[in-house]
């Protein structure tokens, strides 16, 4: 019985459609959730801002440990190099080539012409191939082709090292039976079909992508496009359609069939919760393994490297400090955490002359008014400050601060312990902010949470600017 290779591409999905905005943390656990599912290809979105973008593939790609983690390249050599260095890391790597081949999207998208565009792909899919075994081709907007040129452009992938070749019908027109002909066509026309995997891919526009895909698998495709989000065939309904139906199919489903239905509502929940409209920081994603406990070594080098899998890019000198910080605590208990480590680097490491600091700030809030804060900060003698309305005073207070610096910068990870007792127990805060793919870490402990926060989130402020020499 033949597999059937199940592609999520939930997160491009939700790139494309712009209604969401997952955190780079959103993206992480969705992607952890998705290979716990043993869902075969994870497809995520490609570098765009270098350094940014990069850090997302590379923290991705060495989350999952069991499925093929799946970047698109652009059509250059130049992006393939910088698309693979970030995702070399992966147990499973695929770079894949995308490519209009309908003479609408090849003029009005990519601006080339039939010849130009067959040049593009193969060169870059050479350039995949040098550097992976797993390469796919993915034909956008086949089925609006000229059957002449589609087929030109599938033998020209194949012959340049195209392992996956995916048929994409993106206007969503086809009927099912219309769907599995034309691909049941380009088998037969099509001998090089035969010695690579046919994927099939459908947009969900008249409601009948699932129908579609299922039509594909009778017809010969051996790998599926689905989303748990998005305008395309649904993980859980096309899953527990191949389940169900194998013996009638002939091919056998991977995916972990128990737990589809809670980790697939687990994924929609992340995917929809939206944000507040005042809000840009909080989307009620939570890390669900930050507080597990990490594997540390004896060494400093352990201890560097579990940094890197939380996003810091440590130096020696905040390696070691950061080690024997640890080194200190584990003489007090038997593990150390995420979250502990977290708050060890953001005390401990890149400690830096501080540009701002906080003169004063006022906070507003009440069961029948919207929090409100003001708040001044005094950067190296000059006076600034910022007044912003928030979901509540901290979402305040940190709105405010962006107010006062002119800036936004995405909050990674926002964390509040109590390291006293009683009532006037004193509130640590760790905060973490991303600024051109690094994470910064902040850390402030007071009475009250809402100045540890804010504290923690200037001093995280401070390393970016010394860092980046914005003072």
């Amino acid at each position: 019985m033949e597999k059937i290779r199940v592609s999520d591409i939930t997160m491009k999905q939700l790139a494309r459609q712009g209604d969401h905005s997952l955190s780079f943390k959103g993206k992480l656990e969705i992607s952890k959730l998705l290979n716990k599912l043993a869902v075969p290809v994870i497809e995520i979105e490609g570098i765009r801002s270098a350094r940014a973008d990069a850090l997302r593939v590379k923290s991705v790609a060495s989350a999952v440990k069991d499925s093929v983690v799946a970047v698109p390249v652009e059509l250059s050599e130049e992006s393939v190099s910088q698309t693979w260095e970030a995702l070399k890391g992966a147990k499973h790597p695929r770079l894949q080539v995308a490519a209009p081949v309908s003479t609408v999207q090849m003029e009005y998208l990519s601006r080339k012409k039939p010849d130009a565009m067959l040049q593009s792909i193969e060169s870059t899919l050479r350039a995949c191939a040098d550097k992976t075994e797993d390469v796919e081709f993915i034909a956008e907007d086949a089925t609006r082709s000229d059957s002449a040129f589609l087929k030109r452009a599938i033998e020209t992938a194949i012959a340049a090292g195209a392992k996956t070749v995916t048929i994409c019908d993106a206007t969503g027109a086809l009927l099912p039976e219309e769907f599995a002909a034309f691909l049941k066509e380009l088998l037969e026309t099509i001998p090089a079909l035969s010695d690579v995997t046919l994927g099939a891919a459908c947009a969900n526009t008249m409601a009948m992508a699932d129908a579609c895909i299922v039509a594909a698998v009778r017809a010969g495709a051996r790998e599926v496009k689905t989303a748990a989000v998005g305008d395309t065939a649904s993980l859980q309904n096309v899953a527990g359609i191949l389940a169900a139906r194998e013996e009638l199919f002939g091919v056998s489903c991977p995916l972990h069939t128990v737990e589809l239905k809670r980790i697939v509502r687990q994924i929609v929940w992340m995917c929809e919760t939206k944000r507040n409209k005042t809000s840009p920081f909080d989307d009620g994603v939570q890390d669900i393994e930050s507080a597990l406990a990490l594997s540390l070594g004896d060494d400093a080098q352990s201890v560097a490297k579990a940094a890197r899998d939380m996003g810091y890019d440590l130096n020696s000198e905040d390696t070691q400090a950061v080690w024997e910080a640890v080194q200190e605590l584990l003489r007090h208990k038997e593990q150390v955490g995420a979250r502990e480590l977290d708050a060890i680097i953001a005390s401990v490491a890149l400690q830096v002359p501080q540009s701002y600091t906080v003169e004063s700030y006022v906070i507003n809030s009440g069961s029948n008014i919207s929090a409100m804060a003001h708040i001044k900060l005094n950067r190296e003698g000059e006076m600034l400050e910022g007044v912003a309305l928030g979901d509540g005073p901290i979402d305040a207070a940190f709105l405010a601060l962006e107010k006062v610096i002119n800036r936004h910068y995405e909050l990674d990870d926002f964390q509040i312990r109590a390291v006293t007792e009683g009532r006037e127990a004193m509130g640590e805060t760790v905060v973490r902010l991303v600024s051109n793919g690094r994470l910064y870490s902040g850390r402030g402990i007071s009475t009250d949470i809402v100045f540890s926060s804010i504290q923690a989130y200037v001093n995280a402020l401070n390393k970016i600017a010394y860092e980046e020499g914005e003072a």
